[in-house]
């Protein structure tokens, strides 16, 4: 399917009008078209009243609802309401049921604790979707269909165990084979039948409690991982192909949740089987602005650049942290305009309407609890919708085109922390975050791509914690560096095969050739100590005899053709290399052999950039983020004040047009305190 091109960024949200009474309805719509709200995902938590038993389906306040929006000019996401199993269907269908890490049975209640291998979670679920798109496949309000919500837990029942044996077959075909992929001779785990195996839980191979990514069989644990993710991508597909059998154009997706940095689904894995990608985003008003720019990248891309769906977000406060402050003026208006800049062609938050009990009644929302529009948060809600209309189809579809690409691997996230390991404060988003805040404090755009990603696109590959090297990716990146590319690779790397089995022969395994090193030992420090990396030759803006701190791992590494650029000034391995650089072909590897501090780290991939003549939109730019979509050859350029300051930014002679207020800005631009300012040519303007 065509990537998907809205004629506006959408703007809107979750929208339950089944909780209110029906004369609420009309009010919500007068309220919708001030606010400019002109997008409503509807039926998301509705399977209970829409089938109150096995036999019976009731839609008719669906129908009032879909004929009602689109009477007021608003369209709708539907959703499929699959992500409640209604009770009756606990009661009368127990191995809907899912079974908790520690083998506990569920019971009915909350929400996601269905089994992604009940039989009936699979037969109803897809004809609950099948009987959606046959009622509403010409509804005009209809545009968008939304598969469940926030998919995604680990089931442990028999159900679950019987079809990861399915699936074991037809990964590794013998159990000769699954023996080896395994390591099962350590602790004497040989399996001489497919039904020896168990689910990797905490009754068998789960380590420390009810951690379960502590385990004594990572091979095995890692497996369940993909297994499971490939479970819950089945049952999306099994509801997302009963739509398209009745509607073949249907643009269907379901929201991603997280913030995106969702551990147990690969969301690479599942991006080429949804028409777009949807995000729910609920940052803290303490989050760093390069965390969620990171999230909404990783969003973009998932897949290759398209634009993807803000679907979920809170215009003031969340409800479920120990403390939920509201957010202040200016930051949902703000946060919102980040997400478009980095990608977004919708602004969706949950709730349109505060719900009046349970769990979520106190979570923000566009209309509050007293009903009207005469609230801090509505008024800036209108502004946004205002604002968002001005625009009007400039941005939808516009991409984002950048030239250093940043690898992410659920795979390797997975196999990281799974224990056994240098350390337990080793977290794989972590060291991807420090990477990516090096690049963002820089004002240096990125892309995050797969690990079997186009590297050839790009002029610099950083991949940080490449700890599993799987079949294939060391001679991509040998070709990829060989033909003058720059690759950046972190300590703990090359170390295991795709089974997590260590690759014998030395560190970095199949990446000892192109990094012409090889690592005799890895020493892990705890978070209070540090140690120090001094640069033996001048890197950007650091000089030669420069000394940084560095810390939570370090390794003992003998070049191997590799030049040292920096040693460590600590402990037994003192003068020992901790930053190389091999020349490999046309182009050169780079190797930190510990994580230096977010000074050295910018500076340095600063100036990895710089020999790539890679730089900022803008030089020179504190505590702005700038960024830049492109379509049909016009630029788009965000400058996004996230501080409490005005800050100024020097745009060069051009002269430009703020999109948002219309002016004409050339020379050096004035962002207010959480100011957003959107440069476009002038009217006329070539668009340059």
């Amino acid at each position: 399917m065509t990537a998907v091109r809205f004629g506006k960024i959408r703007y809107g949200g979750d929208y339950n009008p089944e909780q209110f009474p029906r004369e609420i309805w009309d009010e919500d719509m007068k309220l919708f078209g001030e606010a400019g709200i002109d997008i409503a995902t509807v039926n998301v938590f509705s399977w209970a009243l829409n089938q109150p038993d096995e036999d019976t389906y009731r839609f008719e306040w669906l129908d009032e609802v879909l004929d009602l929006l689109h009477a007021s000019g608003v369209e709708a996401c539907l959703g499929t309401g699959t992500a409640a199993h209604p009770a009756w269907m606990a009661r009368k269908y127990p191995d809907i049921l899912a079974v908790t890490y520690d083998g506990k049975k569920r019971k009915f209640g909350r929400r996601h604790n269905s089994c992604p291998h009940s039989p009936a979670f699979r037969r109803f679920g897809p004809e609950m979707a099948r009987r959606l798109a046959e009622r509403y496949r010409d509804h005009p309000a209809v545009s968008l269909w939304h598969v469940n919500n926030e998919i995604g837990i680990r089931c442990y029942c028999a159900n679950c165990e019987a079809a990861f044996r399915e699936w074991l077959k037809q990964r590794y075909g013998t159990l000769d084979a699954l023996n080896s992929a395994w390591y099962t001779r350590f602790w004497g785990h040989t399996y001489y039948d497919w039904e020896d195996i168990v689910l990797p839980s905490g009754l068998s191979e789960g380590m420390q409690g009810g951690n379960s990514d502590q385990t004594a069989f990572q091979g095995m644990t890692l497996d369940y991982y993909r297994f499971n993710s490939d479970s819950w991508l089945e049952c999306y597909l099994l509801e997302a192909r009963a739509i398209k059998s009745i509607i073949p154009d249907a643009v269907v997706t379901t929201n991603f949740q997280g913030n995106g940095t969702y551990k147990p689904l690969d969301y690479f894995r599942w991006a080429p089987h949804l028409d777009v990608i949807a995000l729910d985003m609920y940052p803290e008003n303490s989050t760093p602005a390069s965390v969620m720019a990171l999230r909404y990248d990783l969003m973009r891309g998932l897949k290759g650049g398209e634009p993807f769906l803000l679907m979920e977000s809170t215009p003031s406060v969340i409800n479920w942290k120990t403390v939920n402050p509201a957010k202040p003026p200016g930051v949902m208006r703000l946060r919102s305009w980040q997400a478009v800049a980095r990608g977004a062609d919708s602004v969706m938050f949950f709730q349109l309407r505060r719900s009046l009990g349970a769990y979520e009644k106190f979570h923000g929302a566009v209309i509050d609890h007293c009903g009207h529009g005469n609230t801090r948060v509505f008024r800036e809600c209108t502004q946004l919708g205002e604002e968002l209309h001005r625009l009007g189809g400039r941005l939808p579809g516009a991409r984002t085109e950048n030239r250093v690409a940043l690898i992410f691997d659920w795979d390797n996230w997975w196999a990281v922390e799974m224990g056994g390991g240098p350390s337990a404060y080793l977290k794989y988003v972590e060291v991807i975050q420090h990477y990516y805040d090096a690049l963002f404090s820089s004002g240096i755009g990125v892309d995050l791509i797969p690990l079997d990603g186009n590297y050839e696109r790009y002029d610099l590959v950083l991949a940080p914690l490449l700890y599993m090297v799987k079949p294939g990716i060391a001679e991509k990146l040998e070709a990829y560096v060989g033909n003058g590319g720059t690759l950046a690779v972190s300590f703990y790397s090359g170390i295991a095969d795709e089974h997590d089995r260590v690759v014998p022969g030395g560190y970095p395994g199949k990446l000892r050739r192109l990094l012409g090193l090889w690592i005799e030992e890895i020493d892990a420090l705890f978070p209070d100590q540090r140690n120090g990396l001094r640069l033996l030759q001048d890197i950007g803006g650091m000089p030669k005899g420069d000394e940084h701190a560095c810390g939570l791992v370090c390794e003992v590494v003998h070049p191997e053709g590799a030049e040292t650029v920096g040693v460590f000034t600590d402990r037994y391995y003192r003068d020992a290399p901790a930053l190389t650089r091999h020349r490999f072909g046309r182009g050169e590897a780079w190797y930190t052999a510990t994580r230096p501090d977010p000074a050295f780290m910018r500076e340095w991939l600063r100036h990895l950039c710089e020999g790539k003549g890679i730089r900022p939109i803008y030089d020179g730019v504190t505590g702005v983020e700038v960024t830049r979509r492109e379509r049909d050859g016009k630029a788009y350029t965000f400058l996004l004040n996230h501080s409490d300051e005005p800050r100024e930014v020097h745009l060069g002679s051009a002269v430009q047009q703020d999109l948002l207020s219309g002016a004409r800005i050339s020379g050096t631009a004035v962002l207010t305190a959480q100011g957003v300012l959107i440069l476009g040519a002038e009217e006329g303007g070539d668009g340059s």
